[in-house]
């Protein structure tokens, strides 16, 4: 995104990736589908140690001006969930219309390309590579974070701001699923691939997704979403089919007496999930008119603090985002040029900005690339 709208401007740009192929994380997201925007996509959505940063690009790149952009190539999409737009096809139909935007821009893009050294001499910086030396006038950085690194995910983009004196926050792996504590792991292995409905809240934030039970632990977009906020080691609350209140349960009870409260849980839940309920409570399979006020409080508190038994995450070799990065406080909310060093720039993932799980980081990679791109 930066590189063409660069070029466009008339720059000369060169792109220089080390990975064989352009794209990657592009074509693995959102199950080969990619999730490339949201259309809701506001400064609430990201987390930040300056949230006031990210404001400036995403109001000079909206959404709506990305979704602008694919409709020009044809791109068929899908509105998945509200806000959501996802390739109906495939995440390759983005890519071309990334590399074809590229190809008319004039900006050029070597693969295989190792950098070695960087080296800054007044108004050039000097690049070494593997594949020859290039000079520039302004060299963006748009590595990403460490998230993923069998797709060639490293912290290069944090160590060249170290270099010139930047802080680096602390970085974590985020919108990844959690593990849980090997008892707990033991007794929901009979459930890995069933999901439901949950609440999961952790530092007065609150989620009202799926949640999918893995063979490690849980994921599922509830999952994924609180970990930007949920630490192990902290409070992790889940609860289960938030639609049940206790008076519903009451209701319920008194409108079908003659109803085993087992029957009931397996029209409202998962029929794995409800065999694991019943060793904690067997007296489900009594009818409801059998079941006292105490009995029905129980369950719901049962459903309500559901205990998961977090134990970490999987980190970042599943996570989709690494949380933290560089600095935005010396970064120009604007150019997005470094305050530390004339002519270095930071966009995208390898600062610290994330968004929430939906297609917020990728709007995060097209704002920044074109707010960047305005001044490179």
């Amino acid at each position: 995104m930066c590189a063409a709208t660069a070029a466009y401007r008339g720059r000369n740009v060169l792109v220089l990736d080390h990975a064989n192929k352009p794209g990657k994380k592009i074509l693995m997201s959102g199950g080969g589908r990619c999730n490339f925007t949201n259309m809701d996509a506001a400064p609430k959505h990201f987390l930040s140690d300056n949230p006031h940063f990210c404001i400036s690009a995403l109001r000079r790149y909206t959404p709506q001006d990305f979704v602008d952009l694919v409709d020009r190539h044809g791109l068929d999409y899908v509105e998945k969930a509200p806000g959501q737009l996802f390739c109906e096809h495939s995440a390759k139909d983005l890519l071309a219309i990334l590399m074809t935007e590229l190809e008319w821009s004039g900006a050029q893009v070597k693969l295989n390309t190792r950098i070695l050294n960087v080296e800054y001499q007044d108004d050039i910086t000097v690049v070494t590579t593997n594949q020859g030396v290039f000079s520039c006038e302004s060299l963006v950085v748009a590595t990403g974070g460490l998230s993923i690194p069998t797709m060639g995910a490293t912290g290069f983009g944090y160590e060249m701001a170290k270099q010139v004196g930047h802080d680096v926050l602390p970085t974590r792996a985020s919108l990844v699923p959690i593990t849980v504590q090997p008892e707990r792991k033991e007794q929901l292995a009979a459930l890995s691939g069933v999901a439901c409905d949950i609440t999961a809240s952790s530092n007065n934030m609150a989620f009202q997704e799926p949640m999918l039970f893995t063979h490690r632990g849980v994921s599922g977009p509830a999952i994924l979403q609180i970990t930007n906020f949920w630490q192990p080691g902290e409070d992790l609350q889940i609860h289960i089919a938030p639609h049940l209140s206790l008076e519903i349960l009451v209701r319920e009870r008194d409108q079908q007496p003659k109803k085993t409260v087992e029957n009931y849980l397996t029209n409202e839940l998962p029929k794995r999930l409800v065999d694991l309920i019943k060793a904690a409570f067997p007296w489900l399979d009594q009818k409801f008119a059998q079941v006292s006020n105490e009995q029905i409080e129980q369950l719901f508190q049962y459903l309500s603090h559901f205990d998961v038994a977090p134990n970490g995450t999987e980190g970042y070799r599943t996570a989709e985002v690494t949380l933290g990065g560089v600095n935005t406080n010396e970064v120009s909310s604007k150019t997005f040029e470094s305050q530390k060093q004339k002519g270095l720039y930071f966009i995208g993932e390898v600062l610290d900005v994330t968004g929430w799980l939906g297609g917020y980081n990728f709007q995060w990679a097209w704002s920044s690339g074109f707010a960047a791109g305005q001044y490179v």
